[in-house]
Formats: C-alpha cells, sequence, structure tokens
C-alpha cells in the first residue's frame, strides 16, 4: 500500500526534531499505554497537507515488549479511491509527563504527540502536536455526540486553539462497516 499522507510529510517538513510542548499546553500526568492501545478514529483534525482530502482516519496503537508503541494510520482518499496507510512508532519523551510521547513515520525523526486531555474510560482523546498547528479530537467510536463536540471545541477555544478551522472527519465507510459487523 503506498505511504500514507498521513504526518509523512509533518516530519519531513515541519516536524523534524519538534518534541517540545505548545506553551499553555500540559500532557496528562498519567497515561496508561496499555489502555490506550487500540483502535481511535478521528472526529476532528485542523486542516493540514498530509491529511487533506482524507476521510475515515483511524489510528491504530500496539504496545510493544520494549515499551515503544507501534503506530498504524489509515485514511481514505478519495480522490485516489484507494486507502492509505503508514506506520511509526512512539515512545515517551523521557522526563516529561506520561502523555508527552514524540513519534516518528520516518526514520530518526521525531515529533511531539501531545495527549492533553483523557477521560477517564479512555473513550475520547485530545492530541496536539509542538505547537497549536495540530490538533485531533480521537474517539474509539466513529461517532461522538454533539454535546462531546461542543466541549471539545469549548476547551480547544480555551487552549488557545481556533475551532472554526476544524475539521469534521467523515467516518462513513466505518460507520457502515460497524453497522455490518453488527
Amino acid at each position: 500500500m503506498k505511504t500514507l499522507r498521513l504526518l509523512v510529510v509533518f516530519f519531513v517538513f515541519a516536524g523534524v526534531g519538534c518534541t517540545g510542548l505548545p506553551e499553555g499546553i500540559e500532557p496528562v500526568d498519567e497515561l496508561n499505554l496499555e489502555r490506550y492501545q487500540g483502535s481511535w478514529y478521528e472526529i476532528a483534525r485542523l486542516d493540514h497537507s498530509f491529511e487533506r482530502g482524507l476521510s475515515n482516519v483511524t489510528a491504530e496503537y500496539s504496545l510493544n515488549p520494549d515499551g515503544s508503541v507501534t503506530v498504524i494510520n489509515r485514511g481514505y482518499s478519495a480522490q485516489e479511491d484507494r486507502w492509505e496507510e503508514a506506520e511509526g512508532r512512539a515512545v515517551p519523551v523521557e522526563g516529561s509527563a506520561e502523555g508527552h510521547l514524540k513519534v516518528s513515520f520516518f526514520g530518526p525523526f521525531y515529533a511531539s504527540y501531545v495527549v492533553f486531555r483523557l477521560d477517564d474510560a479512555y473513550r475520547t482523546a485530545y492530541v496536539t502536536g509542538y505547537d497549536r498547528d495540530y490538533l485531533w479530537l480521537l474517539s474509539r467510536s466513529p461517532e461522538v455526540s454533539a454535546e462531546a463536540l461542543r466541549e471539545f471545541r469549548k476547551v480547544v477555544r480555551d487552549k488557545g486553539f481556533d475551532p472554526g478551522e476544524l475539521i469534521i472527519v467523515d467516518q462513513g465507510k466505518n460507520i457502515a462497516a460497524r453497522d455490518r459487523a453488527n
């Protein structure tokens, strides 16, 4: 499968060596990577060239014996009528809160993956990169309530992000697949 644009271009051009935190954003103190692993659906994001035009975006996290995390991002390009996928590796940033990881999809180049809000049940996560140009709402389900989306918009506005720039990700193919399985 062709390498997914998702995050690869980011690491080559924008994220090389950027493992810091956006000012005023604190990662969650406790992130249990064993509980965090599994499938997450991208519900909302700020737009970037590496994800532009992709829908049905998911991330699959699996914990490795060495404590690192394998990351598989997948998205559908309607324009190209195909799924794209990229595999990466994440590790905790040494000396940081547990919610601050660094992830690489391209060799030795890492960028921040900052979980700054996570519900107790590990059902939704708010994630940013090394600055406020990167933002994602992830969920264990391909759909969230209108209230959950309103809360996300409020929190990120209060944290200095522009919620007016958010893209709500079409998860239609994933919803249909879930419904067929049930």
